[in-house]
């Protein structure tokens, strides 16, 4: 994903400008597919009820209720909210997984797997580093 990659509503920044929104390990994350190292994020470990956001525009991800402890090292979920992310092809790494990516900046978030708990059977591993939480009340 290039620096200027356009959401589905249409939140489009230079790189330049992505640069001095987001930390450096946000940046790589987000703008240029990077991972974070596994059990880095402190948000693996958030159990508190709320939501939590794209770190690069602020839209609303997941509702920690669909959280469950995947023990990767990576905050997972079974299922985002409603429009809140899409997902594409990626055969980076010589394998093919599937790319989660927000679905209003286009920041790349992690991959979902078919793995997961029930009630949708999918694992949504997220770099925490492309999220932050907003704690409810």
């Amino acid at each position: 994903m290039d620096g200027d990659q356009v959401g589905r509503d249409g939140v489009s920044h230079s790189e330049e400008e992505w640069q001095a929104r987001l930390t450096a390990e946000q940046f790589r994350v987000l703008r240029r597919h990077g991972t974070e190292r596994a059990g880095s994020s402190p948000l693996d470990r958030e159990k508190r009820p709320g939501r939590f956001l794209c770190a690069g525009c602020g839209a609303a991800l997941f509702d920690a209720a669909t959280k469950f402890d995947s023990g990767t090292g990576w905050p997972s979920f079974w299922a985002p909210l409603d429009d809140a992310v899409g997902t594409h092809t990626d055969r980076s790494f010589f394998m093919t997984r599937t790319e989660v990516h927000c679905a209003r900046c286009g920041g790349h978030l992690g991959h979902v797997f078919p793995d997961g708990p029930p009630p949708t059977g999918q694992r949504f591993c997220m770099n925490g580093v492309a999220m932050r939480f907003e704690p409810e009340g």
